[in-house]
């Protein structure tokens, strides 16, 4: 299903129903392709974004982490258009070097087609060649169908935190902290 060139990245990516996805990292030239993204999400994606990717300045200081080296993402176009993203980002401090954050998001236009599968393996594989031995993902709770997601890709839940974010709309929400060790993958 995907064609994938030195080092995982870029990419070419075929979806369920044929099309096409062109896989390539993001930049800062690509900070209003974001926004324009995370605007057309829909509001419930919205309450749930780890960022406000549809501020500028947020969207900004994301592309400074990326020249620092301390994220790194994958952007799936298709047709010319942003349609899914998938990044791994790394504190710095040494005693947390060897975990990364996954966020992976998928415009509404493009779920159910495979696209957010494929844009994790890769970002498995940016991961990996990282140096990074273990992936964490946070969401909400009531994130059913993403913690299922994770749940699939083999991540297993390590803890609830009560009442630990704050959503867009003010509410506390319990979060959900995810692992995957990718050390044990090919054991």
């Amino acid at each position: 299903m995907t064609a994938v060139l030195a080092d995982g990245v870029p990419a070419a990516v075929t979806l369920k129903d044929g099309k096409l996805v062109d896989v390539r990292l993001m930049t800062g030239e690509d900070a209003a392709s974001v926004r324009a993204f995370a605007a057309a999400l829909p509001e419930d994606d919205l309450l749930f974004l780890r960022m406000d990717i549809t501020q500028a300045s947020v969207v900004g200081a994301w592309v400074r982490q990326i020249e620092l080296g301390n994220s790194t993402t994958v952007l799936g176009h298709v047709e010319g258009e942003l349609a899914g993203f998938a990044t791994v980002h790394r504190e710095p401090a040494r005693w947390t070097r060897g975990v990364g954050e996954l966020r992976v998001n998928v415009g509404a236009a493009f779920r159910g087609r495979g696209l957010g599968r494929e844009l994790t393996w890769l970002i498995f594989d940016v991961a990996r060649s990282l140096g990074i031995r273990k992936v964490v993902a946070q969401m909400a709770t009531d994130q059913a169908a993403a913690r299922q997601v994770f749940k699939h890709f083999g991540f297993e839940e390590d803890a609830v935190l009560r009442d630990w974010v704050e959503d867009r709309a003010g509410q506390l929400r319990d979060l959900v902290v995810m692992s995957y060790d990718l050390r044990w993958e090919f054991a």
